[in-house]
């Protein structure tokens, strides 16, 4: 098992990335599908058809303008806001989609992207189906994918039998739970971020693996600071106003007159990672951390180690993020990171288990520490369901990541207290997650069907 630390964290937008990345990069592989289809000069016409979670919470997500932006070509990390716009305007009166290797291609998101209410595609709670049709209006071929969770994308084909990995140099440390992670390390006498380094290198050279970290690091940090800075209301419907840049500015007055109360820390950890799930809500740019809807806690934390932290040095901002994609990777192998399948315990969950993880490693925590401090964060999300108001990455999301970078300090905090003993380990907290989320009723998975979704005061 191995999983980059750059598909643990990837570059996109919000708000969601199961429900926004995952389909706009479907849609962008239906239009290579169709490339290689021998008639698709005989395809006049497209469709998408969004099934549970993705129809359920799809238009608070903005779903269908990811989908439609897919189509349009656009990928999440390439994404250039204003061009993509005036895109969209065009598609909206046009209903044609002019794309390279494809003839014209009627296309009315309005009309063509069908949200469908029913039970969900047996393979996974955020299925879509594209088709293509021919001028008479006959389905020429279609294809089934799911978002699950974090921006990937599998066919169904590829969930029903997942394809043979493809031959590859055997990683120097191929570890695919917690306990071989230990194993090795106690082994090698490397830590957990050293060992992650050394299996990314065997995909791309080692400066380049450090200019990719850097430029995670240089997203996240930027979507930190355009969170404090912006104001207003968030779109969507809720009228929630941004909070993060009012509470920074009081935080930074109490710093300057000395007279900070001692929780303030938590404060700076919650405005953080508020800051930037405000941009994610608004559909800026963001990165999986390990999803979007996750998105500020890792951030966060970082922040918080830099800004606050005792002997806090920048070049273990690498050590941090391989530490954490590490943790992430385990997770998402052995349980899920996605909120339709397992509820909130899979994204913020996951997200304070790998932040925890990650300052634990830089404080100077023993692997053994880490993997101590990444349970604790964990085990206190278990249970934790996805009930977003209005299916909108706002109510209770945001908020949701400043408490779960709380818990990931306190976690950290704990176990480097200790000497990374303790009772319960990683690998059965994972597992008690999966088995949690397979039990969890759908209507707390992304559906907005129930918990906070559905207990709003009258207005």
């Amino acid at each position: 098992m191995f999983l980059s630390v750059f598909d643990v964290f990837k570059i996109g937008i919000g708000p969601s990335s199961s429900h926004t990345m995952g389909p706009m990069t479907a849609a962008g592989q239906f239009l290579d599908v169709l490339r290689r289809y021998p008639a698709r000069d005989d395809v006049s016409a497209v469709g998408a058809t969004l099934y549970g979670s993705l129809a359920f919470t799809g238009k608070g997500h903005a779903t269908d303008r990811a989908v439609a932006l897919g189509l349009l070509g656009w990928t999440p990390a390439e994404l250039n806001p204003d061009e993509a716009e005036r895109q969209l305007d065009a598609l909206g009166t046009t209903h044609l989609l002019r794309l390279d290797g494809l003839p014209p291609l009627a296309f009315d998101p309005a009309v063509d992207i069908i949200f469908d209410y029913g039970p969900p595609l047996p393979g996974h709670a955020n299925g879509l189906v594209f088709c293509a049709r021919d001028s008479a209006g006959a389905e020429l071929l279609s294809e089934t994918y799911y978002s699950i969770g974090g921006g990937f994308v599998v066919t169904a084909q590829e969930r029903e039998a997942p394809p043979a990995a493809a031959a590859t140099p055997s990683w120097p440390y191929p570890f695919a739970n917690a306990a071989t992670m230990l194993r090795m390390a106690r082994e090698s006498g490397l830590s957990i971020a050293q060992m992650k380094r050394a299996n990314e290198i065997h995909l791309q050279a080692p400066d380049e693996v450090e200019r990719g970290l850097a430029r995670l690091w240089s997203v996240m940090n930027g979507c930190i600071e355009r969170g404090l800075s912006q104001e207003g209301e968030l779109p969507g419907g809720l009228r929630v106003r941004r909070r993060a840049a009012k509470i920074h500015r009081q935080l930074e007055a109490e710093r300057q007159s000395n007279r900070a109360q001692p929780h303030a820390s938590t404060d700076w950890l919650s405005v953080y990672a508020m800051a930037v799930n405000e941009e994610n809500a608004a559909g800026g740019r963001v990165v999986t951390s390990p999803t979007n809807g996750a998105a500020g806690v890792v951030p966060a934390v970082l922040r918080y180690y830099l800004d606050h932290c005792v002997g806090a040095e920048r070049e273990r901002i690498a050590d941090f993020l391989l530490t954490a994609a590490a943790i992430g990777g385990l997770i998402k192998h052995n349980a899920s990171i996605s909120g339709a399948e397992a509820g909130c315990q899979g994204e913020v969950g996951s997200a304070a288990a790998m932040a925890a993880a990650g300052l634990c490693a830089v404080l100077g925590g023993s692997p053994e520490q880490v993997e101590n401090a990444a349970e604790i964060a964990l085990e206190h999300h278990l249970g934790m369901t996805c009930d977003p108001a209005a299916g909108l990455v706002q109510v209770p999301c945001i908020e949701r990541n400043g408490i779960g970078a709380i818990k990931a300090v306190a976690a950290a905090s704990l176990a480097l207290r200790g000497d990374g003993s303790h009772f319960m380990p990683l690998d059965n907290c994972i597992e008690a997650m999966r088995q949690t989320g397979e039990a969890m009723n759908e209507r707390f998975k992304e559906t907005s069907l129930g918990g906070l979704a559905v207990n709003l005061p009258e207005c």
